[in-house]
């Protein structure tokens, strides 16, 4: 069983680079894989290893002052869910294009789990789910909204149009998987003149941790950016898979279509994806099969530092 730890902190790190190349000296000698965002705003990340390795891991994080306990979200899979560990060097840890954003000034009332149901049942709370659509496509909280955004950069400009529908004194809850969207969401909110603002403290997997599933408002699944494409109320794996043609979740019924091929596409993009790009999908499922096969990994282990 291997251990999964979901973690971000806004805090002023002077030398990105100084702690990027910390944190791969460290990673280089273990099974650690997952991505990790550094920047001058702070750290963001998700990743998976052996439970004294995700300890240590911790620790290392405690000693520099770059996490604290509360910040940290475990859970377990059987398998290692990601195929490399990527230390990236970005201008921002979540990217919403908005360099004008304050989250440590300026955001959101964070609301607690327990108190969360509470708050969603008001009929004065617009209920707003900050994830993309296809993550809302799986699974979300009764008679929430969505943005229907493809990418978070979209964000900003479903704000600016909310404005002209709804007074700025209107109360607005949000959420998202783990948190970290929903300080960028909140702050932009804020700025733009929304009063009443509030969060999700830690987000859908910390409401999955902490609310008991005969008490839950989530409908559905929480998609994750790993190989374990979603989790259902007990932070296990979920039912969906992905479609590698398009990176959409998809469900036993996707897979019975005619427009399924593994690794190449689904009812979701079979119209929309051209032959070349079918045949390049194709040609790199084979690879995948073969490597697997022969029991090797088709993506390689190393750990990549990039930027």
């Amino acid at each position: 069983m291997y251990k999964v730890l979901a973690f971000y902190n806004f805090i002023e790190i002077d030398c990105p680079r100084n702690v990027q190349v910390l944190l791969a000296d460290f990673c280089q000698e273990t099974l650690i894989k997952g991505t990790i965002l550094v920047a001058k705003e702070g750290i963001n990340g998700t990743i998976s290893g052996t439970d004294n390795e995700m300890k240590k891991f911790s620790d290392l994080c405690f000693k520099h002052n770059l996490l604290s306990e509360e910040m940290l979200k475990f859970s377990e899979c059987d398998f290692l869910p990601f195929h490399r560990l990527k230390i990236k060097l970005k201008d921002e840890i979540v990217t919403i294009g908005d360099h004008e954003i304050d989250v440590k000034s300026q955001n959101g009332q964070y609301v607690h789990p327990k108190d969360w149901n509470k708050l969603i049942s008001q009929e004065d709370v617009l209920l707003l789910d900050t994830r993309n659509m296809y993550e809302t496509h799986i699974g979300t909280f009764k008679n929430s909204t969505s943005p229907k955004t493809t990418n978070f950069r979209e964000f900003p400009k479903w704000v600016k149009a909310l404005k002209t529908k709804i007074d700025t004194e209107h109360k607005v809850a949000m959420f998202c998987t783990g948190g970290i969207r929903c300080e960028k969401a909140s702050s932009l909110m804020k700025k733009e003149g929304f009063k009443n603002v509030y969060q999700l403290k830690g987000g859908i997997l910390n409401y999955f941790a902490d609310v008991n599933e005969s008490d839950s408002m989530w409908e559905g699944e929480c998609f994750v950016f790993d190989d374990r494409v979603s989790l259902d109320h007990n932070l296990a794996k979920g039912s969906y898979d992905l479609c590698h043609g398009c990176r959409m979740p998809i469900n036993s019924p996707d897979k019975k279509s005619k427009q399924y091929v593994r690794g190449v596409s689904c009812p979701h993009c079979y119209n929309v994806k051209s032959l070349s790009q079918k045949e390049k999908y194709a040609n790199r499922q084979k690879q995948v099969d073969i490597a697997n096969a022969s029991g090797k990994t088709h993506f390689g282990n190393a750990t990549k530092v990039i930027g």
